[in-house]
């Protein structure tokens, strides 16, 4: 396994001068935004789709660096109600696997969607429970009607570029827990597994190394976010963990994303990465700054420091004590 970082905290800075921090602090992989929430400040996708010449000099820089790209990351809602909204996604989904493709890039990071309750509905609409009976039908509407329609498509696509979809797990998201991300692989094809951020599943009192061994034996780990969260239980037992109070208003949220190891220690993220190890993944562990407590190289740097006495750097040997 490699540690990688999700260069968005870095964009205000050039690639290469990202690339030369993240190399000083022992970085050996870079997740690249093109499109979508992410942005695409290191990696403009007009600029370098269909440009050899652009192509090369992004690989050449890489080599400088000895870095590789771990996954291109385009994250937006391509089921949205809003048809302009919709189709700007499904372009930035589309195209960023054909550069991946073309990059000769494993992944592409991104989200679910989420559609809207309904075809006169004008919002996406989240829905986490079946009851009162129109809330499973609009659930049931958004997977057989909205969600399925458009993932086979877009998986087919990706198959045809031989570029994985890592669907991150998240809240908000039609695809928010492992069961649904399961849901979604079975129903289109095996181009469509997960980008496991962890953090998203902290809160909503998921075991974590289990939901690894869950997806990990239908090899539907794609892509790996290494982010914590930590759970205020002051707040969450009497507000619960569905916590709308601004992010930037820390003191009075019943949770918040934190660097790695100040959600949960050393010893955790261990077993963390033993769990990935027990399902074959030997892919980056892409750090994703989204600590407001802390500087973005702060956190990216302990980070860093813990996830090095975390991974493994060989593959393992053999037992000769089993035999």
């Amino acid at each position: 396994m490699d540690i990688g970082v999700l260069t968005v905290p870095l964009g205000g800075e050039s690639l290469e001068d990202a690339l030369a921090y993240l190399d000083d602090i022992g970085v050996d992989a870079v997740e690249l935004g093109c499109g979508g929430h992410p942005g695409q400040d290191h990696l403009p996708r007009s600029e370098y789709l269909d440009d050899e010449e652009a192509q090369d000099d992004l690989s050449a820089l890489l080599d400088e660096y000895d870095m590789y790209v771990s996954a291109l990351a385009t994250h937006n809602n391509p089921l949205h109600p809003d048809e302009e909204t919709a189709q700007q996604a499904d372009t930035d989904l589309r195209e960023a696997v054909e550069l991946a493709d073309q990059l000769d890039v494993d992944a592409v990071t991104c989200f679910s969607g989420l559609p809207a309750g309904g075809p006169e509905d004008e919002v996406p609409n989240w829905i986490t429970a079946p009851w009162p009976g129109e809330h499973a039908d609009a659930h049931e509407y958004q997977w057989e009607e909205v969600a399925i329609p458009y993932w086979r498509d877009l998986a087919e696509h990706a198959a045809d570029h031989d570029v994985e979809l890592a669907v991150e797990m998240h809240p908000n998201m039609l695809v928010h827990e492992p069961a649904g991300m399961l849901e979604l692989r079975e129903a289109t094809n095996e181009y469509v597994g997960a980008n496991f951020d962890p953090s998203h599943l902290y809160w909503q009192g998921i075991d974590v190394p289990e939901a690894i061994r869950f997806l990990g034996e239908h090899d539907a780990i794609h892509h790996f976010h290494a982010k914590d969260t930590k759970v205020y239980d002051a707040k969450a037992r009497y507000k619960g963990v569905l916590d709308t109070t601004p992010y930037t208003d820390e003191s009075e949220r019943s949770w918040l994303f934190r660097s790695v190891g100040y959600g949960h220690g050393e010893e955790h993220w261990k077993d963390v990465v033993s769990a990935l190890r027990m399902v074959d993944y030997d892919g980056a562990l892409s750090i994703e700054h989204e600590d407001s407590l802390t500087s973005s190289r702060e956190g990216l740097e302990k980070a860093v420091d813990m996830l090095e006495r975390a991974v493994f750097e060989t593959t393992p040997g053999e037992a000769y004590w089993a035999e």
